[in-house]
């Protein structure tokens, strides 16, 4: 009889979760979507409920889960700066006690867990472009220390729980990822500036607009999450997960007047406290380990994205 691998995906109705728990599901897989719906968003994942192999249950990864799974994607917790600090003390328990209740369910299963990690563990990084080995310049008193240390904090748990309880562990440090049911509402940069362009707004530039982001489609980082998950059990990460391509936050704001032909002028206000000045992943490690790279251009990705979010503002209307 063929075995079919049981996956638990955790924020599996937000951004990158939902189209994880897609791409699972079309490798036949049995996929539970684990979601509190703080960020994620039952349209995102409406599309698949009539798939047998899919379940959807309302829980919060700080209160312990009791299930059956062979691998865990732990996706949970809210992503951008205007939902982790609208509660940081939930967010810091989202990463933490989120990661020991996971960790202590994989223990149990003996799954294989993969923990979301994120580029904000590199803080405002003074190396360029950042190696996993490198270990980050992180405020932790900052309003952004809740997301930041609770992504470290959890890495920790992810690496004890494999030392000293054998536990099969997998971390990828996500860098900026862009496409379709990116919250409207998350501030961040592809986000706001795509809203902004298509009502006509003044597209904000914090700073002089000079700082580099890399952005990744979402759906070559479901390949590299994906891969990793399926590594020998000696690859633990961490592994960035991201695209080399760098660009200022004024070129992206140019590309997106132009593939929306926008009439929108660019603004300027202060750069926010701890905002990093560059952010560029170095994926040796994921091209040598995973064979992984991003294949999708800003140009080409940020296509089907604005169109997303012109239905969605569609919708609002």
């Amino acid at each position: 009889m063929h075995y079919v691998p049981r996956i638990l995906v955790t924020g599996g109705a937000g951004f990158i979760g939902s189209f994880l728990c897609e791409r699972l599901l079309e490798t036949g897989a049995e996929v539970l979507c684990v979601d509190n719906f703080f960020t994620g968003r039952r349209s995102n994942v409406a599309h698949l409920l009539d798939n047998p192999k899919f379940e959807v249950m309302r829980h919060d990864v700080t209160v312990p889960l009791f299930v059956e799974v062979d691998q865990i994607y732990n996706m949970a917790c809210p992503a951008s700066p205007v939902h982790y600090q609208f509660d940081p003390v939930q967010t810091t328990k989202t990463s933490v006690h989120g990661a020991i209740n996971m960790l202590g369910l994989a223990k149990r299963t003996r799954a294989k867990i993969l923990q979301a990690s994120t580029s904000e563990v590199y803080g405002d990084p003074e190396i360029h472009p950042q190696t996993e080995d490198y270990w980050g310049n992180v405020n932790p008193l900052g309003p952004r220390a809740c997301y930041d240390e609770g992504k470290r904090c959890a890495e920790t748990l992810f690496f004890d729980y494999h030392r000293q309880h054998g536990v099969k562990i997998k971390i990828a440090r996500i860098f900026n990822t862009y496409g379709p049911r990116m919250h409207p509402n998350d501030g961040r940069v592809v986000s706001n500036f795509i809203v902004q362009a298509l009502r006509g707004e003044d597209i904000t530039l914090y700073g002089d607009g000079e700082q580099t982001r890399s952005f990744c489609f979402v759906s070559n980082l479901v390949d590299g999450l994906i891969g990793l998950m399926n590594t020998e059990d000696d690859v633990t990460g961490p592994i960035n997960l991201g695209n080399p391509g760098e660009f200022t936050i004024r070129q992206l704001a140019e590309q997106i007047i132009e593939q929306t032909n926008s009439t929108s002028k660019l603004v300027h206000r202060p750069l926010p406290q701890d905002d990093p000045r560059q952010r560029q992943p170095d994926i040796t490690r994921a091209k040598t380990t995973l064979g992984w790279e991003p294949t999708i251009a800003l140009a080409e990705g940020l296509r089907p994205t604005i169109e997303y979010f012109r239905n969605e503002i569609l919708e609002m209307i």
